[in-house]
């Protein structure tokens, strides 16, 4: 029989062993992920979109994640968790749904991702190790585009959690007047920050969680001072220096009264292409709405914008300064004009895709129209738009001011109620003014009567504003863009008296071509042209035949 004393010392020899075969910088072993199936019943931990918690489709436990994609969101749930350098993990989870992503990146460590073919529940996982810089990894659950609802359950991160401190301060605070009664900020954060404080006059007036904060309920004419600090579980960073902003008299322009029944819409080119350069001031009362175009994306920023007034339009006019730009804003606006401020273009790079964004977004607009005195804002974004954000920051600016809210999407963007732009309109249908979709530069579309009309016809006019018609918009939300003459656009063109036939074919049945819509919409609202520049151009020859005819519809 073995003595005791040699079991003993066999079985620490055993650890002992067992211990020396794990390499150095191995993880050990424990779920670092907060809330990883979700039995809280809420997405505690989480940053998600169009996601939700069910009890319906569950791995383990009795929650799991459901997330659906809509539209060009694809309904990503990410989460930020502090590790250790030098170190391995293991990151897996489990899913249900075809096309499901899991992932890991950020703050040193490249991108990596795996996904899910089929449907069912299926464990994903993958292996990572931490470069020497990175104190935290941002891991996240995804679907993919015009796919149904994933679920995600029992998700895990093995290996040691991070060491937390005490976050330094922000740094790149800006504070600026939303309007006379509300300050917009924005910072940079330390990436261990978990949320903000906020301080006005030295006093805590916010706890935000993100990068940014609108702070109401403000006094006009006022000047306040603004700090902010990071903060996590070990404490509270220093702040920030302090800013000073002033808020001005009044916000947003001055209101020119109500629009008409039928109006008609000019973007006007802050940029020299050929076409007239023009004052703004200069835009004949034609024009009931008057779209200055464009204006800029922040780099860095996503979401953000900025309006300069181009130098190479102010060398074609002999000099045009900011001064006089605002005031020809008031100038136009005196005379019964709306002025509103256009985001995108052919090379509009401006992306609002989460909610940082669209906050970025709506502030920078609301800001604008405070500044300038804008009454409202275009969407003219033609590299792709998220409908969830950007409804979201449209309803921001309709609040703050920005009451004129146009879109001019691309032919291809209105074929489907199922399409990004579509879905957009009918989520802020409540607060929408009007849709002037592209009728040109598009080849051939497909109409309401599921036949293929070509560009350049009073055919492709009014079967493919039908699709609007039939998909929810109300007439007066529904305009017809055309370009102002054959050099405004690279195909398309069709002659004003063309364009004055589709709006009678659409509001009284008459002068249609061959397709003729089963019923007519006397409330359509009217027309856009690309440009005001290029109409000056050719003589105004699309207002001036446009216009009147309008004025003559029911």
């Amino acid at each position: 029989m073995v003595s005791r004393a040699r079991r003993l010392f066999a079985a620490v020899s055993t650890a002992i062993a067992a211990l020396a075969l794990v390499p150095a910088g191995q993880a050990v072993a424990a779920n670092i992920v907060n809330n990883p199936g979700f039995e809280t019943g809420t997405l505690s931990g989480w940053s998600c979109t169009n996601a939700t918690v069910t009890s319906s489709q569950v791995r383990s436990g009795t929650n799991a994640l459901a997330a659906t994609p809509s539209g060009q969101d694809y309904a990503k749930c990410s989460q930020q968790i502090a590790v250790q350098p030098n170190t391995a993990y293991k990151l897996s989870a489990w899913v249900n749904g075809s096309y499901t992503y899991l992932g890991v990146g950020g703050n040193g460590l490249a991108d990596r991702n795996t996904w899910s073919p089929s449907t069912g529940w299926a464990q994903l996982s993958l292996d990572f190790t931490t470069p020497a810089s990175t104190t935290s990894v941002t891991i996240y659950l995804h679907g993919w585009y015009g796919q149904p609802t994933y679920y995600a359950d029992d998700v895990s991160l093995d290996g040691p959690g991070g060491t937390p401190t005490i976050p330094v301060a922000p740094t790149g605070l800006n504070a600026s007047a939303a309007n006379s009664t509300s300050v917009n900020l924005t910072w940079s954060g330390p990436s261990n920050a978990t949320s903000y404080r906020v301080y006005r006059n030295n006093q805590l007036v916010a706890s935000p969680t993100g990068t940014s904060h609108t702070d109401t309920g403000l006094t006009a004419n006022t000047t306040y001072s603004y700090q902010v600090s990071a903060v996590n579980s070990v404490g509270e960073s220093p702040r920030t220096t302090a800013v000073s902003v002033t808020t001005p008299p009044t916000g947003g322009g001055p209101d020119p009264g109500p629009l008409p029944k039928h109006v008609l819409t000019g973007y006007w080119q802050n940029f020299y292409n050929g076409a007239r350069a023009l004052r703004l001031a200069d835009v004949p009362t034609t024009y009931d709405i008057i779209a200055v175009s464009f204006a800029d994306a922040v780099p860095g920023r996503a979401g953000g914008v900025t309006f300069t007034l181009d130098s190479g339009l102010s060398s074609q006019l002999g000099g045009y300064t900011d001064a006089q730009f605002r005031q020809d804003i008031k100038t136009v606006q005196a005379r019964g004009q709306k002025v509103i401020i256009s985001v995108g273009g052919e090379k509009g790079t401006v992306v609002v895709g989460d909610g940082t964004a669209a906050n970025n977004f709506a502030n920078d607009i609301k800001s604008l129209i405070s500044s300038y005195g804008f009454n409202g804002v275009d969407i003219d974004l033609e590299n792709g738009i998220h409908p969830g954000p950007m409804a979201t920051a449209l309803r921001s600016i309709h609040a703050g001011g920005g009451t004129i809210i146009t879109m001019a999407p691309q032919t291809i963007d209105m074929q489907s109620t199922q399409g990004g732009y579509f879905q957009l309109a009918l989520n802020i249908k409540d607060i929408l003014t009007i849709v002037n979709m592209q009728y040109y530069n598009s080849g051939t579309m497909l109409g309401c009567d599921q036949q293929v009309h070509g560009q350049g016809t009073v055919n492709f006019l009014t079967a493919l504003a039908c699709i609007q018609l039939q998909g929810g918009l109300r007439p007066d939300q529904v305009g017809l863009g055309l370009p102002a003459s054959p050099s405004g656009a690279g195909g398309g063109y069709q002659s004003p008296s063309n364009v004055n036939n589709a709006l009678n074919c659409l509001a009284r049945g008459t002068n249609c071509g061959t397709f003729k819509p089963s019923t007519t919409w006397p409330g359509i609202r009217g027309a856009m042209t690309w440009s005001i520049n290029w109409d000056a151009a050719n003589g105004y020859q699309f207002a001036n035949t446009v216009a009147p005819h309008l004025d003559t519809l029911p």
